[in-house]
């Protein structure tokens, strides 16, 4: 195996899917960036800028390859052939009223959600970062930028593990290195990370600062609306020079889940557990004697807000998988026909 293919992470789990491990030498790489229609893949020939073949064009969103993924290339080393099976996918619901599961990286092991410390700090959208992230399969780790910049950084810190029962929380200050040896302690040579967050919290820096040169444009949150400005326009996978891989993903405005009920009882376990206790079954924690839930909101041992939320998710939840489901159920009728059309013409 070549060096560069032990750097891009390259474990058993990929090899042992190869029928033909000679094509270990040229044609099989990992996919580092994404734009648009452009695929740069890196395998142990050197970086290729592909095309997708024409089945996986034709395929769904979530099967086509994103950064991340391992895949094989054709002989010419000009096309995709086949994406590897995944460990591992951040994946979210189309942003605006798509309908269409959207991959976002591959392979992942620890997903860095990052977000400030100051207003940029939203319990309810680390949740739905957390829920995405379990559905992943990936480690999460929340990570608070700015630290320097606040006068209560244990204040964020308690909010911020509020959000799941024993997430990891660390906190940096993304322009000072010496300051980020929690989060490298996190990162040995074989292991991807993903940096997610709303646009200016500090990804690209922190990126910059971990690597310790100069990989992506940086920007600020406005001081007006605490809202970011995109610097990153693409994902795109890097290699550390002290080992490891990050990925750098743009700051998403809309992150809508879809299948994911089992996720959100793994972020929200505290109240589930809770509503084991709750005098009906079929308790919905709104007005219902007996309820657990509420009443562990009365005496102050649950927030109002984490219970507003779990529906929410939940009800959003429910309401795309439904969509989803209904899409594949047409997309299943309409190839029947097809099929039932072609077979006819056959016999004629």
């Amino acid at each position: 195996m070549s060096d560069i293919l032990q750097k891009l992470g390259l474990v058993p789990f990929f090899i042992q899917q190869l029928a033909d491990i000679d094509l270990l030498q040229e044609r099989v790489g990992r996919v580092t960036s994404v734009q648009r229609s452009r695929t740069t893949v890196v395998c142990g020939s050197g970086e290729h800028l592909v095309e997708l073949s024409s089945r996986l064009r034709q395929s769904a969103a979530i099967g086509r390859p994103t950064v991340g993924d391992w895949v094989v290339l054709d002989e010419s080393l000009t096309r995709i052939e086949r994406v590897l099976e995944r460990k591992s996918l951040f994946k979210r619901l189309g942003a605006g009223s798509s309908n269409t599961i959207q991959p976002i990286a591959a392979n992942i092991d620890i997903l860095f959600i990052v977000t400030s410390c100051n207003e940029e700090l939203k319990e309810s959208r680390l949740e739905r970062y957390l829920a995405l992230c379990a559905e992943a399969g990936a480690m999460p780790v929340i990570v608070l930028t700015k630290a320097d910049l606040c006068d209560d950084v244990d204040r964020y810190v308690e909010r911020a593990r509020k959000a799941q029962a024993g997430v990891a929380v660390e906190t940096a200050n993304a322009r000072d290195p010496d300051t980020l040896e929690g989060l490298r302690s996190w990162i040995n040579q074989a292991s991807t990370v993903a940096l997610v967050g709303s646009s200016g919290v500090g990804k690209s820096t922190l990126l910059n600062s971990l690597a310790g040169q100069s990989l992506a444009a940086t920007g600020e949150i406005r001081e007006d609306d605490k809202k970011g400005r995109h610097t990153t326009t693409h994902r795109q996978l890097h290699i550390l020079p002290s080992g490891g891989l990050l990925v750098d993903v743009p700051g998403m405005r809309e992150l809508r889940v879809a299948e994911v009920e089992q996720s959100i009882g793994d972020v929200f376990d505290d109240i589930e557990r809770l509503a084991r206790g709750c005098q009906f079954a079929d308790c919905q924690h709104n007005t219902e004697p007996g309820c657990a839930v509420l009443r562990a909101i009365e005496e102050d041992r649950m927030d109002r807000r984490r219970l507003a939320n779990y529906r929410k998710l939940l009800r959003e939840n429910a309401q795309a998988t439904a969509t989803l489901a209904e899409k594949r159920a047409q997309g299943r009728a309409f190839a029947k026909v097809v099929r039932e059309g072609k077979t006819k013409v056959a016999l004629e």
